[in-house]
């Protein structure tokens, strides 16, 4: 057994958080906002979806979604729709792994999707199923790797954190979308995603909501800040590290 799967696995849910997780998953508030959130929002961005798609589909040619599975609760798979914003077959050249600043796979109609995230619109309908949540932690492919300072590549189940994730439904956004830096390794990511589950409540939800409509207004995704207020007030998160650039 690897290292990687040795600290995964001390990394095991406590009971008191898988308790925890349990009352979020099961929340009648929750899904609610859920379900009326994504329902409304299906209905005010329809011209949207025209929109995004007819200039998808003029950039070249190809596919307007970019349908791929998802871990989702319990871990397991789902489907997740986004409108593409690479060029196609960008997973079958590459491989699955996440895009970088200036990555040359993202369209020019990509980009702007990107930064504000308009690629994810098709995500209420994942939402609306019950596939996701608005907030919660980011879905993640499965396979997908983790490169390591030293070059090592590792599958991120194998990530520490990676099954304390998995206890509630993934988000459209959520902590770690907001305060961690892109370029943070996965392990600390998933810490942001333990400090959500411990601190949930739909006033936390509704903030979090708030402030990434605002940071998609400002078209600021792609280039968001790396010190921002943190979730629970007070203090300050401060997301850079030594791979940060």
């Amino acid at each position: 057994m690897g290292d990687g799967v040795l600290a995964a696995a001390r990394m095991e849910p406590s009971d008191a958080l898988r308790r925890r997780a349990a009352r979020i998953v099961g929340s009648p508030a929750k899904r609610g906002l859920d379900v009326t959130l994504s329902g409304l929002g299906l209905l005010v961005s329809a011209p949207v979806w025209a929109a995004v798609a007819a200039a998808v589909k003029l950039e070249d040619g190809g596919p307007v979604f970019f349908p791929q599975q998802r871990v989702g609760l319990g871990g397991r798979p789902f489907r997740a729709l986004k409108f593409r914003s690479m060029v196609p077959d960008a997973d079958a050249r590459a491989g699955a792994r996440q895009a970088v600043a200036g990555d040359p796979r993202v369209t020019r109609v990509g980009r702007l999707l990107r930064a504000t995230a308009m690629d994810e619109l098709p995500q209420l309908w994942n939402i609306f199923r019950g596939d996701m949540s608005f907030v919660g932690p980011r879905p993640l492919a499965p396979g997908e790797i983790e490169i390591h300072g030293s070059g090592r590549p590792e599958p991120i189940e194998a990530e520490p954190g990676f099954a304390v994730r998995c206890l509630v439904r993934p988000g459209l956004t959520g902590v770690a979308q907001i305060y961690a830096a892109r370029s943070l390794p996965r392990r600390f990511k998933f810490r942001y995603d333990r400090l959500y589950i411990r601190r949930q409540s739909l006033w936390l939800d509704l903030r979090l909501i708030a402030v990434s409509f605002w940071i998609s207004a400002s078209g600021a995704w792609e280039h968001r800040g790396r010190v921002r207020p943190a979730p629970a007030g007070g203090n300050e998160i401060d997301t850079r590290d030594s791979h940060d650039r």
